[in-house]
């Protein structure tokens, strides 16, 4: 079984770089036979522009760009997909929120038919999310911003594609105070994702 996790922070040494490695280490040592592949969107380069391009895909009057067909291929290889990230302004960061606004585009993650029929093309494949934040659970809970993220993103994309939500984590500065918390935590995810 394959784990594809992705993560989208500028600083290559960040704390989701560190959970992202704790998790496919818990996903290879599960399992002899497990694999897990950390991509680094900030380090690929990925451009989150949704541009010309994609709009011609999304109308069908082209192919999706050829960096869109790649990653739709690496999502195609995978049995799982972890997203890894730091919260910013109450939402993952505008280079995730691209790719997914790029990747799952109409025809690959879903089909919207002209007689208004939804047809979500992505039910075989579970998702594990991981957001990393610094307030406390209280403020999160304050403010309503568990609900928001799992009606945005839960909900508003990978239900809408038919992905199911397996897991969903809100790891937490002040609850998780050190790195071995965060490492035991994370490595705990990836060992359950194939369970």
């Amino acid at each position: 079984m394959h784990a594809l996790i992705i993560i989208s922070h500028p600083i290559p040494e960040s704390l989701s770089g560190h959970v992202a490695q704790y998790i496919a280490d818990g996903v290879t040592q599960s399992n002899p036979e497990n694999s897990a592949e950390i991509a680094d969107l900030a380090k690929e380069g990925f451009d989150p522009r949704f541009t010309e391009s994609d709009i011609a895909a999304f109308y069908k009057k082209s192919l999706p760009p050829v960096d869109v067909i790649a990653e739709q291929s690496r999502i195609d290889r995978a049995n799982a997909l972890v997203l890894v990230y730091p919260i910013y302004w109450w939402t993952m960061p505008a280079l995730l929120k691209g790719w997914i606004d790029r990747v799952f585009c109409h025809g690959w993650a879903y089909n919207e038919h002209p007689d208004g029929r939804l047809e979500k093309k992505l039910q075989h494949l579970p998702v594990h999310l991981v957001a990393i934040g610094a307030a406390g659970r209280e403020t999160y809970l304050k403010h309503g911003f568990w609900e928001v993220m799992k009606t945005q993103i839960e909900h508003g994309i990978f239900d809408y594609c038919g992905a199911p939500v397996v897991t969903s984590k809100l790891l937490l500065q002040p609850e998780l105070k050190n790195t071995n918390a965060y490492q035991e935590t994370a490595y705990e995810i990836g060992h359950n994702i194939f369970i």
